[in-house]
């Protein structure tokens, strides 16, 4: 393999400050990396945001979705590493956050995907480790989540682990995730048909039919993330979609996988 890892970002009009911070976090650590920026802006003005020979950038011409993106660089990125980051364009950390991961990836090949504690600005902790979601958590959490709503809540974000042990979790936030490029090329990359919001859920789904997914606190990155799923009509659409495609898909009410993985999940804190 040429590479420790590789990395992705999907660029669409970002904020340039931010998305420099972000390259730079990467880019910073300690490791033989190559980072591929894919843009899915209407133009190309972008393209000049780095100058680094570690860095390839791709204008697609067209905003063809955000696991669409990822697998332009995952399909260049398997032969080249053992691994590849998903990263998001608001995200960044410390030089030694991704060497302390590779290195407790390493020591377990049966892990295929994991996720850092990703933290708000001012360092409190995003909620991102999630058990697989029915429709209920995934439609009535989104609209009503307060109240006698609230408990359903925090059981279906694992709060009550207080996200300081390393566990299994089987819905990964797609802002920061490693995989084993191994695993990849087993279970297949990001399903093209969902253009953004239940990508993550579906892939790690698919890599816990042959892999461990993991949530791993002992290192931790940085989301400067602003929730833009309902600012618009067009956006809410777009979220509604993708979870009837995801549900038509793994099953809405009826779904026995997910309950024996939901079961198991919760099986690692009893005890």
């Amino acid at each position: 393999m040429t590479f420790d890892i590789t990395a992705s970002i999907v660029l669409y009009k970002n904020e340039r400050e931010l998305l420099s911070k972000t390259i730079q976090s990467y880019l910073d650590s300690k490791l033989r990396l190559k980072l591929y920026l894919i843009d899915n802006s209407p133009t190309d003005e972008l393209k000049d945001i780095i100058n680094d020979p570690r860095v390839e950038y791709i204008y697609n011409n067209n905003n063809v979705g955000f696991g669409a993106g990822h697998n332009v660089a995952i399909r260049k990125s398997i032969p080249e590493s053992s691994f590849h980051l998903v990263l998001n364009p608001d995200i960044y950390f410390d030089d030694h956050i991704l060497g302390n991961i590779l290195e407790y990836m390493r020591k377990d090949e049966a892990i295929g995907v994991l996720m850092p504690k990703i933290l708000n600005a001012d360092g409190s902790i995003q909620y991102v480790a999630k058990l697989l979601p029915t429709p209920f958590d995934f439609f009535v959490r989104r609209f009503l989540p307060f109240g006698p709503f609230r408990k359903i809540s925090e059981r279906f974000e694992l709060r009550h682990t207080n996200y300081d042990q390393v566990m299994m979790a089987p819905f990964l936030s797609g802002c920061f995730m490693v995989f084993r490029t191994e695993a990849l090329g087993q279970v297949g990359l990001f399903d093209e048909k969902i253009f953004m919001y239940t990508e993550d859920i579906d892939i790690t789904r698919r890599v816990l039919t042959r892999y461990k997914a993991i949530f791993y606190p002992k290192a931790f990155v940085y989301h400067d993330h602003t929730r833009k799923s309902f600012r618009n009509f067009k956006t809410l659409g777009v979220y509604l979609k993708s979870a009837i495609y995801y549900f038509n898909k793994w099953g809405w009410f009826f779904d026995s996988s997910r309950r024996e993985i939901n079961k198991r999940t919760l099986s690692q804190f009893n005890g």
